[in-house]
């Protein structure tokens, strides 16, 4: 053994760590094969993950591949964040069904660039990471330079995208600058001469089309090491803010808490194996317990990673001081709502007590409000008016009366 592969774990060891919570690596065979070799030269391997400043709240769904990202630079690799600055005045289409109205200046998107970073600090080590914005390549092209590069891609290819298959499809609208987004992130990898890119399941096509790209350039070319979309609290879709199933890592320790409890008793297991570093014997050990304490458990492990090390055992103690005053009972009735109630994403009060089952018919709904005896949101407050508009979302509370409780869980 060369002295240069003492600083790396031995190559299982670092197997264990990478392909914990990782649903496909491609190609498959050539991930040992890569860290082989650079345990034996002393190189670390070159990992990147690109993000697309596209708005300023990271949620627990962007933090599984950044902490895939951050067990890459613990095993002695260097991490390459790509910050899109460029792409993401594109707009990623990958897992939409329409075109983004509205496109990102390059003030917006800086802005939220900065942000992000100080949000990404919380997961990896940003004085360990190699930073690109990938304008520093794309500005300086000219046309001659976009053609050459869109001289390597088909059509036919390009369509092979589901997104982009199921819109042609349905005859939706498919511009022509959508159709650069992936050629650009391919193009990230050249760049930077990745080795291997993280990302979610949805980004494969683009990854495959890297490897291409470098192959064209006389480049090793990269793995793909993607991790599973993580559902949100619904339990069904991907976590997102824009369904409102979503726990940002700026969030308070305790409203963090009152997340985690609402979480279906199914994804847990997703839910430890993917946010946190407690060994799966032990989760499979805590998931044959209660509920409860599963919850916070995983609770607070996440939250103790974002805040203070105290923080996710402070969270626990208010949790349950609010509970057992009385502010919450401690199993809440879930009650899917009904998607043609919803206009601009709220709904009128009275309609949204009858059709939780609060009350039995819309007038009683009336009578109710009208008596101060509505409330909704987790600091339960007042609903004034029979026809307020009520903003829904997974998760919402609403109480009616000193007892009757539910939570709103939207259609899938």
């Amino acid at each position: 053994m060369s002295a240069a592969s003492t600083s790396f774990p031995p190559v299982e060891e670092q197997l264990r760590i990478i392909l914990r919570g990782v649903e496909k690596v491609v190609p498959q065979e050539e991930l040992a094969k890569k860290l082989a070799k650079s345990r034996e030269t002393g190189t670390p391997l070159r990992v990147k993950y690109g993000i697309d400043p596209t708005g300023i709240d990271v949620h627990l769904g962007h933090t599984v591949p950044l902490r895939k990202l951050r067990q890459f630079q613990e095993l002695g690799h260097q991490a390459v964040l790509i910050i899109g600055n460029f792409t993401a005045m594109v707009g990623d289409p990958s897992g939409r069904d329409q075109a983004r109205a509205k496109r990102l200046s390059a003030e917006d998107v800086e802005a939220n660039a900065r942000d992000y970073l100080h949000q990404v600090g919380k997961v990896i080590d940003l004085s360990k990471t190699e930073i690109h914005r990938n304008g520093e390549w794309f500005s300086k092209m000219n046309f001659a330079d976009i053609l050459t590069l869109c001289s390597k891609v088909t059509v036919a290819q390009l369509l092979t995208r589901d997104d982009f298959a199921k819109r042609y499809a349905n005859q939706s609208p498919i511009f022509l600058h959508e159709c650069l987004y992936p050629i650009m992130q391919a193009w990230d990898s050249v760049e930077i001469k990745s080795d291997i890119e993280l990302g979610g399941t949805e980004q494969l096509y683009s990854f495959m089309l890297a490897r291409d790209l470098q192959r064209d350039q006389g480049l090793e070319q990269q793995i793909g090491v993607m991790s599973p979309i993580l559902v949100g609290l619904d339990g069904k879709l991907r976590m997102g803010k824009s369904l409102g199933n979503y726990i940002g890592i700026a969030e308070s320790p305790l409203d963090m808490m009152k997340k985690f409890m609402q979480i279906p008793d199914d994804v847990m297991k997703m839910y430890f194996e993917l946010l946190t570093d407690i060994p799966l014997e032990e989760v499979s050990a805590l998931l044959t317990g209660h509920p409860k304490l599963a919850k916070q458990r995983l609770a607070s492990e996440v939250i103790s990673q974002y805040h203070v090390p105290s923080a996710g055992a402070e969270a626990i103690q208010q949790w349950e001081a609010q509970v057992s005053a009385g502010a919450l009972p401690t199993e809440i009735e879930s009650v899917v709502l009904d998607s043609a109630l919803i206009t601009n994403g709220t709904v009128q009060a009275a309609h949204l007590l009858k059709n939780t089952g609060l009350c039995a018919t819309t007038s009683d709904a009336r009578r109710l409000i009208a008596q101060g005896g509505a409330y909704f949101g987790e600091d339960l407050q007042t609903i004034t008016a029979h026809d307020q508009p009520i903003p829904v979302s997974h998760g919402l509370l609403l109480k009616a009366g000193k007892k009757r409780y539910v939570r709103i869980s939207l259609p899938s």
